[in-house]
């Protein structure tokens, strides 16, 4: 469940959409969640040829006791349907996305598919948000790359609209970057990796603190203070590292609050304003490999871009992880790729959505696109283009079935250069004789304020 950790820190054929609750019109129907979506907007139907099935109300379990780190054992006996590689890419082309199918003739990457199951789902106050959102969520005025308002609590966007392009495509990034993570919870070590030319390096890591103040159950949109999402890290690899600390907060409208980082340096004893920490800066975790807004395929402020809603789609996607935990980042970290034998694809619908630089605005990622899962909502793969056209990157984020939770969350994320061939992964994955195990449950809001980070920094 490492949503938003710190590892920051075209050839695909689209369908139609394929149920008419899909396509909004100017007010989209609620009484749709309970029909043919799911309470949080997905198809609850299975497909016509039945490899993916209807959602029956995802993989729940009963909650931790207090205290007791997250188990996430699931389908460990499965054992896959097909490999598709080189040789059979042909075949499977109209499944796969135009990074998977570039990750397959250029670096050798072969990808093995496993038995879908639909195991996302939320506590009962996030499907009656949600329900609520349907008809109170209004993207800004001056554009949806801006924000939102009037939603809290839920998925705010869950009937999508089709009609208008770039009204859904802002809906669809927003759905991704306030997707249910839980409430709060720490995770006692949260790593970033980069293997580059073949050598596998620990780049960074450390204790993280997560909250989400838009899902906190006993909160309203009356006193939701616009920040979704909020994280302190506390630094202990590398040595050069140790002691540091960072604090992100990132806003539902960035024309009412802006984002914000804090940084603790050794040995300043000050906490600084950052800035300048954002969109396309170079993520020093990740030796260069990745900008700040490539963690979980896409991060943080999405107004440098217009967003288009280009189609909905059948795909293969990792999918139900779960089995990366299992596994050192020796184990896992291949030279070009993760270990086709560890990771876990399945076929899901996704929601495809186009990123175009807005007039004005500056990214070395002149285009990207990226491929949303209707189930859970995040972006579960995506591409980047340079200013020529050319694909330079690949993302994916591999996410974890947690009943407890419940839900399908992040737990980890990577992005390939095509350039390099070279790539990073921040997430869950073990590193002796670090240990990252999660915990669910509120954190004291003392965490995220800048005013206690400066009060016990030292000197």
């Amino acid at each position: 469940m490492k949503r938003r950790n710190f590892n920051f820190l075209a050839g695909s054929s689209l369908i139609a959409v394929s149920t008419a609750a899909q396509a909004q019109a100017a007010t989209p129907d609620p009484s749709l969640l309970g029909t043919s979506l799911t309470p949080m907007g997905g198809e609850r139907a299975g497909n016509a040829d039945g490899s993916i099935p209807a959602w029956t109300g995802g993989f729940t379990g009963p909650a931790l006791p207090p205290g007791e780190p997250v188990v996430k054992p699931v389908f460990a006996d499965e054992q896959s349907l097909y490999t598709v590689d080189g040789g059979n890419l042909a075949q499977y082309a109209n499944l796969l996305s135009a990074g998977t199918q570039k990750m397959i003739t250029q670096l050798g990457f072969s990808l093995k598919v496993y038995p879908t199951h639909r195991t996302a789902a939320a506590p009962q106050y996030v499907y009656d948000n949600t329900l609520k959102n349907v008809t109170n969520a209004q993207l800004d005025p001056a554009g949806g790359r801006l924000g939102f308002s009037g939603a809290y609590g839920g998925v705010p966007f869950p009937i999508i609209d089709t009609a208008d392009p770039l009204a859904g495509g802002a809906q669809l990034i927003w759905n991704h970057l306030t997707a249910w993570n839980g409430a709060s919870y720490h995770t006692t070590f949260v790593p970033s990796y980069v293997m580059i030319k073949g050598e596998l390096l620990l780049s960074g890591g450390g204790l993280v603190r997560f909250t989400y103040p838009y899902y906190d159950p006993n909160g309203s949109l009356d006193d939701f203070d616009g920040y979704y999402s909020k994280l302190h890290v506390y630094y202990a690899a590398p040595a050069v590292d140790v002691g540091q600390e960072q604090l992100v907060w990132h806003s539902t409208n960035v024309n009412a609050n802006a984002d914000i980082v804090w940084t603790l340096l050794n040995g300043q004893g000050r906490v600084r304003k950052a800035p300048n920490e954002a969109f396309d800066t170079p993520n020093p975790a990740t030796n260069g490999i990745a900008n700040l807004d490539e963690s979980s395929c896409f991060y943080g402020n999405p107004s440098q871009y217009d967003w288009t809603y280009i189609g909905k789609q059948e795909m293969l996607v990792p999918y139900n992880c779960n089995n990366m935990h299992s596994h050192s980042a020796q184990e896992l970290m291949l030279v070009h790729f993760l270990n086709p034998d560890i990771v876990r694809w399945e076929k899901h619908r996704v929601w495809v959505v186009e990123a175009n630089l807005h007039p004005g605005q500056r990214n070395v990622n002149a285009k990207r696109r990226f491929y949303i899962d209707e189930d859970s909502w995040y972006a579960l793969l995506g591409e980047a283009y340079d200013a020529d056209g050319n694909m330079v990157k690949t993302y994916a984020l591999y996410n974890e079935a947690v009943p407890s939770l419940p839900g399908t969350t992040q737990q980890a994320e990577a992005i390939f250069s095509l350039v390099t061939g070279d790539y990073t992964l921040g997430g869950s994955v073990t590193y002796p004789p670090f240990k990252s195990e999660t915990y669910i449950g509120p954190q004291a809001p003392s965490f995220f304020e800048s005013q206690t980070m400066a009060a016990n920094a030292a000197f």
